[in-house]
C-alpha cells in the first residue's frame, strides 16, 4: 500500500480494500482504460482528488480520482500493455528479432487467448507500422505455428490460443479432441490437428488413439447427423493424408459407407453446407458407394447441393469425362422449368465452356420463372444471387437474346418488362442491354407498337374467368386481408409477428394481381373465333402436324388465355403458337412437344377453322 494512502487507512478515513485499490493509481503504476488504452500514472493530488495519466491514446489525461478508480484497471509493470508505455522501442526490436516471444508475452497478458481483431489493435500502428502489419503478421504467424507454442487458427474468426507449458503440443491437441462433447467439437479439434499435424512427428501413438473414437462417433451419428458424420470422416482423411505414419484400419468407416446407406436427397441436404474441400471428398466417394450408378446418383443431387456443390460436381464429372450426362439432365430440367437458382447460375457462368450446349433461350425463361415464383412465395428470398447475376454480368442478357429468334427475343423482353421483381431503374438498365443486341425490342419500351400490342384476342369464356377473379379479389380477398392485418396488429411486436408479416405479404400479392388483371382485361377483346381465315395458321385454327416418322397430331391455336395442354390447345402468344402463326400447308416448323418438352421438326399437313 502506498505510504500516503496507508495514513488515510490508519486514520479510519477510508477502508483498507479502498486503500489497496487507490494505491494502484499511485504515480509510476500502470492501468488500462476502455477508450484510452494502456497508461502510466504520472501524478496525483489526493487532497484535490485528481490524478494525471499518460495514456497510449491520450497523454497527460487529467481525471477525477473517483472516475479513474471506477473506469481503469490496474496492470502489472511486466504486462505487455504496460511495456507499450515504458518499453515501446524494446517491443519494436523484439517484433523484428523474436516475434514468437513477443506474441507469447502478448497472449500471457490476455489470459492466454485473443482474437485477431484484438491482436491487430494491440500491435498495428504502435509496435508495428500499420502499413507493414499484414506482411509482418503473415511471417510471424508462420513462425508461431512452427514453434508449437500457440494454436494458430486457420480462420480469422477463431482465437489465437497459448498452449499450456506442461503439455506437449500433441498432447494439447489430443486433449482438445477427447474433451469435445459433440461432433461439431470433434470436427473443430480435428481441423486443428490437420493444421498442426507436424506436432505429432514424435508422438504418432497419440494420433492413432483418436481413430477409434472417430470411427465410433461417425457410425453413431450417420442416421441423424449425416452431414456432421461426413465432415468428421472427411476431416479424419485429411489428417491421414498429411502423415505417412498413419494407416486406416480396413474395418474403419469410409465416406462411401455413409453414402451407400443414404438417399440422394438426404445426401444433398446434408452436404450443401459443407466447405468445398469436404464436398469434393464426399462426391469423390460416389463411384465407390454407388458403383455403375454413381453418375446418375450424382446428377440427381446436382441441383440441391448449393453453390459450392454444383461447381464441385461439374468439375468432377468433367474430370471423369461424364459431363454429357449432366448436360442431358440440365436440358431436361430447363425444358420443364425445374432447375434451381444455383444450377442456373452455374449454367450462366459456364455458358461459353462446360454449359455451352445447355445455354439457350429456355435459360432466360427459366430465370424469369424462378424470380417471379420466388417473389410471390412466402419466406426468405432464394433467388437474390440469381437476380444479382443478371445485373452484375454485363454480357449475360446480350448472350441470351442473341441466340433467340425474333419472336423469342420479343417475348422474353416483354416478360422482363412485366416482371414484378425488378425496380424501375433496374428494369430500364436490363432492357437497354437487350435493345443494344436486338433493336427490334426497342418498340416495347418506346411505345411505337403499343396500339398493335395492347389488344389481346381472347375467348369470351377466358375473359369472363379473368373478370370473375378480379371481382373476387376486389370484393372479397382485399377486404378480408385488411381485416387480417388489423387482427395481426393486435398481437403486438410487429418485428416478430409472423401473422402480420404474412398478411402484409398477401396484401402486396393481391395488389400486384389486381393491377395485372385490370391491365389484362382492359387490353383484351373477346371473340368466339368464328370466321377465322384458314388459308394459313391463324388464331382460331386447328393445325394437323406430322413428325419425321409420319405420326400425325393436331394443335389448336386459340386466344391469349386459352392454353390447355391436355386438349392440345395453345395460346397464340405461346412459343408454339408464335412458331405456327402465318405458316401455310406444306411448311416445316420447329416446335416444342407439349408432352415431352423436346424440340421437334414438324410438317404442316392441313389447316382448318376451329368450331367451338
Amino acid at each position: 500500500m502506498h505510504p500516503d494512502v496507508e495514513k488515510l487507512v490508519e486514520a479510519g478515513r477510508i477502508p483498507a480494500p479502498v486503500g489497496e485499490r487507490l494505491s494502484q493509481l499511485a504515480p509510476g503504476n500502470f492501468c488500462i482504460h476502455k477508450s484510452f488504452g494502456a497508461g502510466k500514472v504520472v501524478d496525483w493530488d489526493l487532497p484535490g482528488k485528481k490524478v494525471t495519466i499518460d495514456f497510449e491514446k491520450s497523454p497527460g489525461q487529467s481525471m477525477e480520482l473517483q472516475f479513474a478508480f471506477n473506469k481503469t484497471e490496474w496492470v502489472a509493470a511486466d504486462d505487455f500493455r504496460a511495456k507499450k508505455i515504458d518499453q515501446l522501442e524494446h517491443l519494436r526490436e523484439l517484433s523484428k528479432s523474436d516475434p514468437v516471444s513477443m506474441l507469447v508475452e502478448l497472449l500471457q497478458s490476455h489470459d492466454g487467448t485473443m482474437n485477431m481483431d484484438t491482436l491487430e489493435a494491440e500491435l498495428s500502428g504502435s509496435v508495428i507500422p500499420a502499413d507493414k502489419y499484414k506482411r509482418w503478421w503473415d511471417s510471424a504467424k508462420k513462425a508461431l505455428r512452427e514453434s508449437r507454442r500457440a494454436v494458430v487458427p486457420s480462420k480469422r474468426s477463431e482465437p489465437l490460443v497459448l498452449r499450456s507449458g506442461d503439455q506437449s503440443p500433441a498432447e494439447v491437441l489430443v486433449a482438445e479432441f477427447e474433451e469435445a462433447k459433440d461432433l461439431k467439437g470433434m470436427i473443430k479439434a480435428l481441423e486443428a490437428i490437420a493444421a498442426d499435424v507436424g506436432a505429432f512427428d514424435q508422438d504418432q501413438e497419440a494420433l492413432k488413439r483418436l481413430l477409434g473414437d472417430i470411427d465410433e462417433g461417425a457410425k453413431k451419428a450417420a442416421r441423424v447427423q449425416l452431414g456432421q458424420a461426413l465432415q468428421l470422416v472427411a476431416a479424419r482423411d485429411e489428417v491421414i493424408a498429411t502423415t505417412k505414419a498413419l494407416e486406416l484400419d480396413p474395418g474403419a468407416v469410409r465416406l462411401a459407407d455413409l453414402l451407400m446407406k443414404s438417399e440422394p436427397l438426404k445426401i444433398a441436404d446434408q452436404t450443401s453446407t459443407l466447405p468445398s474441400s469436404r464436398q469434393r471428398a464426399v462426391f469423390e466417394a460416389f463411384p465407390t458407394a454407388f458403383g455403375e450408378d454413381w453418375v446418375e446418383q450424382m446428377v440427381q443431387v446436382f441441383d440441391r447441393v448449393g453453390a459450392r456443390g454444383v461447381t464441385e460436381i461439374a468439375r468432377l464429372l468433367l474430370e471423369h469425362d461424364r459431363l454429357p450426362a449432366l448436360v442431358e439432365h440440365l436440358k431436361s430440367a430447363i425444358a420443364r422449368r425445374d432447375l434451381g437458382a444455383d444450377a442456373l447460375i452455374w449454367v450462366c457462368r459456364e455458358r461459353k465452356a462446360a454449359a455451352k450446349e445447355v445455354f439457350g433461350g429456355d435459360v432466360g425463361a427459366s430465370i424469369l420463372n424462378l424470380l417471379e415464383n420466388d417473389h410471390l412465395s412466402d419466406g426468405p428470398r432464394k433467388t437474390s444471387r440469381l437476380q444479382s447475376l443478371l445485373a452484375d454480368d454485363k454480357n449475360l442478357l446480350a448472350d441470351l437474346v442473341e441466340i433467340m429468334d425474333k419472336n423469342e427475343a420479343r417475348n422474353f423482353a416483354r416478360r422482363l418488362l412485366e416482371c414484378p421483381v425488378f425496380a424501375e431503374l433496374e428494369r430500364k438498365s436490363l432492357m437497354a442491354r437487350i435493345i443494344k443486341v436486338r433493336p427490334e425490342t426497342g418498340e416495347l419500351v418506346s411505345g411505337d407498337s403499343s396500339k398493335r400490342e395492347e389488344t389481346l384476342l381472347v375467348s369470351w369464356e377466358s375473359l369472363e374467368k379473368k373478370k370473375a377473379e378480379l371481382e373476387d379479389i376486389v370484393r372479397n380477398k382485399i377486404p378480408q386481408n385488411r381485416q387480417d392485418i388489423k387482427i395481426a396488429k393486435s398481437y403486438g411486436d410487429l418485428r416478430e409477428n409472423f401473422e402480420y408479416k404474412s398478411a402484409k405479404d398477401m396484401e402486396k400479392f393481391l395488389g400486384h394481381r389486381r393491377t395485372a388483371l385490370e391491365k389484362e382485361i382492359h387490353s383484351a377483346r373477346g371473340t368466339d373465333f368464328k370466321g377465322m381465315d384458314a388459308s394459313k395458321v391463324n388464331i382460331g385454327t386447328i393445325v394437323t402436324l406430322a413428325d419425321e416418322a409420319g405420326k400425325e397430331r393436331e394443335i389448336t391455336v386459340l386466344g391469349a388465355w386459352d392454353s390447355d395442354p391436355e386438349k392440345h390447345m395453345v395460346s397464340y402468344k405461346s412459343d408454339v403458337g408464335q412458331a405456327l402463326l402465318e405458316r401455310v400447308e406444306g411448311e416445316t416448323v420447329e416446335v416444342r412437344d407439349l408432352e415431352t418438352e423436346q424440340m421437334q421438326i414438324l410438317t404442316i399437313k392441313a389447316i382448318r377453322a376451329f368450331n367451338p
